[in-house]
């Protein structure tokens, strides 16, 4: 399935050619200085590459979502996490609050300047003992009359120094839980504010900063929304934040494999070229299938986006598989350039550097794993809070996507293999699940952490490789050159069969009799399609057509 059209593709080539001649030659000194010039923002809020999907009538385009992924794709081709967080944090973590609970006068007030370039906003959540804990938030906003007077502290809030305006996560309610906490636009220019930059590993471009609020003044109107509605507003929020991180970290780690592509070929050691040893070849092979799979899975979960269908499960096994597939990436790529991928010479020390928050930054991979593990396991259904918006696509079911069997029935022999190893890993977690369940006991929630942590991580994988499957499945039906990306479907499936298996039969504990186990099945049938299907030679079909360009 293709997500880009021509005008999609027009886009992204304009972009592309502002970003290599007003962004590229300039990273460097920006990493160096700590900060992006605003007038950067302004040139491209001049060329209309912001708020490419608010409306006209705020300055937007009004363009589907998919231009807001071509976007994020070629910032995050350029390498430089804090360049790519700057306006992320801009356009998908803060102004949406705006556009979708604002009144129209903070619409009107804010929208024209964040899409033109000219205001940099910023979200505060995170305070000093409230991290992922987000109801555990303290700052709190007393309303006098006419303006709530907010006192508190908030800590890593990119754009905090840089920035013009902050959406406030505050406490309007002393006894009210999550109903308590409101959301407020905030001018960063207000008397009483301080502001602290944060020294960080990564995302050197870009400002993090820790901010305390003593008797600051918001006028009344400036609350978003309802008071009391602010935690339900942030939990539908942070699923745009999780989303705009695939593209661009797909992307980024696409420029990291050719960057070690290009280098591997140049490099010579024992009298040759180092992408001619074995270990290498199939390593760089593994992570480029784990990649290729994992791009596909994002325009899968945008595509669900754009048609307005609210899916968390999604949206936080995006942000959990890309954030820890980046930090692989970043390691093994480093590892190819050895001694001059630890040097700041060479693009891969940045890259390295920026990875790290991946897993921490915007809900950690453990908070991801809680939420997955939830939905599976304890059946939680999470719903979209309403917004003043009017969805444009209510209607839309995804009860009629492709299934594994479904698939079966019309694929052919290349991708039987792939497609009958994730039905035995799909079946292995439901029957996981179901063991689980059944152990439950006086527990609040079935199975230990570490079980449901588990599930909720292969899970991910299963759902990743299995929308890859079927996207190669219907290219196939137009495209006759897909041998490599049948082979690497075809390999990430064996794989993630295998994982499954054998990490779901310890979560069944002790088990005298293995015939009479319940995976005893599927072990079996695992073991033999491993067997007969070698691992060693779809890494080698890989490198050959990834590295020596063999059709």
């Amino acid at each position: 399935m293709s997500y880009f059209k021509e005008e999609h593709h027009l886009f992204r080539q304009s972009l592309k050619e502002f970003l290599e001649r007003e962004v590229s030659p300039n990273l460097e000194d920006w990493e160096k200085d700590g900060k992006i010039p605003k007038s950067i923002w302004k040139k491209m809020g001049e060329m209309g590459f912001l708020g490419l999907s608010l409306p006209e009538k705020y300055g937007g385009s009004g363009l589907d979502f998919f231009f807001e992924v071509i976007l994020n794709e070629e910032m995050g081709r350029l390498n430089s996490g804090g360049f790519v967080i700057t306006q992320q944090v801009v356009q998908y973590m803060s102004a949406p609050y705006i556009y979708k609970y604002g009144s129209e006068d903070l619409k009107n007030k804010y929208l024209p300047g964040i899409i033109s370039g000219d205001i940099i906003s910023c979200i505060g959540i995170t305070e000093p003992d409230a991290g992922s804990d987000t109801k555990n938030i303290k700052t709190k906003a007393e309303l006098k009359g006419d303006y709530y007077l907010v006192n508190g502290s908030k800590t890593f809030i990119t754009n905090g120094v840089y920035g013009d305006l902050i959406i406030l996560v505050v406490r309007t309610n002393q006894k009210g839980g999550s109903h308590g906490m409101s959301l407020l636009c905030v001018d960063l220019k207000s008397e009483g504010i301080t502001k602290n930059k944060i020294n960080k590993l990564g995302w050197r471009s870009s400002d993090t900063a820790e901010m305390g609020f003593d008797n600051v003044k918001v006028p009344k109107e400036n609350l978003i929304g309802e008071e009391g509605k602010g935690f339900y507003y942030l939990m539908n929020g942070l699923q745009l934040e999780r989303l705009c991180f695939l593209p661009s970290l797909v992307a980024c780690m696409e420029y990291g494999i050719s960057e070690s592509l290009y280098y591997m070929s140049q490099r010579k050691a024992f009298g040759k070229t180092i992408d001619k040893f074995e270990v290498l070849r199939h390593r760089l092979s593994q992570l480029s299938s784990e990649v290729e799979a994992l791009k596909n899975f994002s325009y899968f979960c945008c595509d669900m986006f754009d048609k307005d269908i609210y899916d968390v499960k999604l949206c936080s096994m995006g942000k959990l598989l890309v954030t820890e597939l980046h930090e692989k990436v970043s390691t093994q790529c480093l590892q190819f350039f050895g001694g001059n991928g630890y040097t700041e010479d060479y693009p891969m020390a940045r890259m390295y550097r920026d990875s790290r928050i991946g897993t921490i930054g915007g809900g950690t991979s453990e908070i991801m794993r809680d939420i997955i593990a939830k939905i599976i396991i304890d059946d939680v259904q999470y719903e979209k809070e309403k917004s003043s918006l009017i969805s444009k696509n209510e209607k839309i079911d995804k009860s009629d996507s492709l299934t594994l069997f479904s698939a079966e029935k019309y694929a052919n022999k290349n991708f039987s293999v792939a497609i009958e190893a994730l039905k035995i890993a799909e079946n292995t977690i439901e029957l996981t699940v179901n063991h689980i369940e059944s152990n439950r006991g006086e527990k609040r929630k079935a199975g230990t952490q570490s079980e449901r942590h588990n599930i909720a991580q292969l899970s991910s994988e299963i759902e990743c490789y299995k929308q890859y499957v079927f996207s190669i499945m219907l290219r196939s039906e137009n495209e006759k050159n897909l041998k490599k990306e049948i082979s690497m479907a075809e390999l990430i499936s064996l794989q993630v069969m295998d994982r499954v298996v054998s990490n779901c039969f310890e979560m069944f504990r002790d088990f005298e009799d293995i015939e009479n186990h319940k995976l005893y099945g599927n072990l079996k049938k695992s073991k033999s399609i491993i067997i007969s299907n070698s691992k060693a030679s779809l890494l080698d079909e890989i490198s050959e057509s990834l590295i020596d360009k063999k059709e």
